[in-house]
């Protein structure tokens, strides 16, 4: 059975040191791979997971040194939410104060408890506690316990004006479908996925539009198995929604294409192949810089300009 769901989540950071040391050593993300943005190789395009890197557990940054903050608004993503073990939300609270993180207390969310906090940026992000994933594998480095350690994603919340154009993309092409309402809150889920399976759509009416800066979301990937999974999911836009994507691009470890959806978020299609271990053995992922075919011949000066981190 294909698996549907979130792919990634690809963000924009502040200072490359920082943000690296937020993830790993206060998160227990694994550093999964260390490349450059492919339009912009002057800055780096980090990505964070599990073991692997599988897909449904990859947040990925561009982080620009001097990037202003942004602002949250309508036609964004409000929260990125990642699973944790059902019993580890006071370890994680307890962490979170260690930390000097700011976080609020813990609260239901369609019955599950939710622990909200923010990242160096301002970016919202939350845990929730999801019975049985602490008998998933975990990735543990020893800055998390095993027991306790993120389990990928949960959930993204989105901010619309209306929700239903947005569901009916959710539903049609990625194979959602709804599940529940909690006041302005439409809850969509992909069939049995565990990792990466629900989008939440918040309805906000006249909020103001956001602005894109560091703490905000710059897009949300979606899994397709393969490229005719792909080139169906395209097939479905255009023909069912009037929405033609990008042509496909190659970003190496998998291959995507790109569209605005009804309500304004950046929306990215792409596939589960060929993977992160694509060009470094799963062992030593996320250790040296790994640049696409393009820039290798540039390796020095681009290693040159960009901002040491280990």
């Amino acid at each position: 059975m294909a698996q549907n769901g979130i792919h990634h989540v690809t963000a924009i950071a502040g200072p490359a040191r920082r943000n690296l040391d937020f993830y790993t050593r206060v998160l227990g993300l694994r550093l999964v791979k260390k490349t450059v943005n492919f339009d912009d190789p002057s800055t780096y395009h980090f990505y964070y997971g599990d073991e692997a890197g599988r897909p449904g557990t990859i947040l990925t940054f561009f982080p620009w040194e001097h990037a202003t903050r942004g602002q949250l608004g309508v036609g964004e993503t409000q929260e990125t939410t990642f699973r944790i073990p059902e019993g580890s939300v006071g370890y994680w609270t307890h962490r979170l104060i260690e930390q000097g993180v700011p976080h609020e207390a813990p609260q239901k969310r369609f019955g599950e408890t939710a622990l909200a906090f923010k990242d160096p940026n301002g970016m919202r992000l939350a845990l929730v506690a999801v019975s049985g994933v602490e008998n998933e594998p975990a990735w543990s480095d020893g800055n998390v316990p095993v027991e306790h350690a993120i389990r990928g994603f949960h959930s993204v919340s989105l901010l619309f004006r209306e929700a239903a154009p947005t569901g009916a993309i959710l539903s049609d092409v990625f194979g959602f479908a709804e599940i529940g309402r909690e006041g302005s809150v439409v809850r969509y889920r992909a069939g049995d996925t565990a990792v990466g399976g629900v989008v939440d759509l918040r309805e906000v009416g006249g909020f103001p539009r956001g602005r894109s800066g560091a703490g905000s979301v710059h897009h949300i990937a979606f899994r397709a198995a393969d490229d005719e999974a792909e080139f169906a999911m395209m097939r479905k836009l255009a023909e069912n929604h009037g929405i033609r994507t990008t042509e496909q691009k190659d970003r190496k470890y998998f291959r995507s294409v790109y569209f605005r959806e009804p309500g304004g978020v950046l929306f990215e299609i792409a596939t589960d192949d060929p993977g992160f271990a694509v060009d470094e053995p799963v062992a030593t992922l996320g250790q040296a810089l790994k640049l696409p075919p393009q820039y290798e011949p540039r390796r020095k000066d681009i290693e040159a300009v960009l901002p040491k981190v280990a």
